[in-house]
């Protein structure tokens, strides 16, 4: 273990079982059944540490904590760890007593479930290895990284669809044009103006009408229906309008020298 680095625990399981195993008689794979299964060598508590990029599997008494063997695991699946060929439950381990001496053992789960973990747990932290390992190499040449390549490559195209666009576009102009359809009318003229006619509030005849000092005009007008009424003002208004210069056509025409009432001479 290399001084200065924290040790962390990546997987913990509390029955294990330990097999001697047979000499092998061929480079064949190894084979749990012949392992004598019922008869195992030793069953204890299994932990899997590491530190730094290296993974260890601890072997330990169930209540002291003592260690029984150990497995430096620098690569996996790998010459430390090995799976058999008739189950999923067996592997065989590489330990290391520290002094340089080496013996291969079969390491065997009650579990199919422990023996799951004891996999993903030495997959999970080989592929944490394997990313610190290239961020480091990114962060040493930076210019060497993956680059994101936007261009276009040969024979690809792109379809853009425009007709929607000039739809909504004419309905725009279109609605700007007319306005929209709430849009006000056009401003009515002024009342009173050329051609029009006010409506004048119809008169009520009063209760005790009274006498002036003619009499005849206020009682003729009394008498006098709405329509008919109406014409009448009409025609006062029109005389009204052009009786001064009529007058002062007529005036000025037949002697100039005088001057017809109305009419101020500068």
């Amino acid at each position: 273990m290399a001084d200065g680095e924290y040790e962390s625990v990546l997987c913990v399981k509390p029955d294990v079982l330990v097999y001697r195993l047979p000499p092998r008689a061929s480079n064949r794979g190894y084979r749990a059944a012949e392992w004598q299964l019922d008869q195992p060598a030793w069953s204890g508590r299994m932990r899997i540490t590491s530190q730094g990029q290296v993974a260890y599997v601890k072997l330990e008494d169930k209540t002291s904590g003592e260690l029984f063997a150990q497995a430096p695991v620098d690569q996996f699946p790998g010459l430390a760890v090995e799976g058999v060929t008739d189950s999923s439950r067996y592997f065989v381990l590489r330990i290391e007593d520290g002094n340089g001496r080496r013996a291969f053992i079969g390491l065997g789960f009650v579990d199919r479930g422990d023996a799951f973990d004891f996999n993903v747990a030495l997959q999970d932290h080989f592929k944490w290895v394997k990313q610190q390992s290239e961020l480091a190499k990114q962060a040493q040449n930076p210019d060497q990284g993956p680059k994101l390549d936007l261009g276009f490559k040969e024979g690809q195209t792109i379809k853009l669809s425009i007709a929607n666009m000039k739809k909504k576009e004419g309905a725009l102009g279109t609605k700007s044009r007319t306005g929209g359809l709430g849009a006000p009318s056009l401003i009515p003229p002024p009342p009173g103006g050329k051609g029009s006619v006010v409506p004048l509030p119809e008169k009520q005849a009063p209760s005790h009408p009274a006498q002036s000092p003619a009499g005849a005009p206020e009682a003729a007008e009394a008498s006098v229906s709405w329509p008919q009424q109406l014409q009448v003002l009409t025609a006062e208004a029109a005389a009204d309008i052009w009786g001064d210069f009529a007058q002062a056509s007529s005036g000025s025409a037949s002697a100039p020298s005088q001057q017809s009432t109305g009419w101020v001479q500068f």
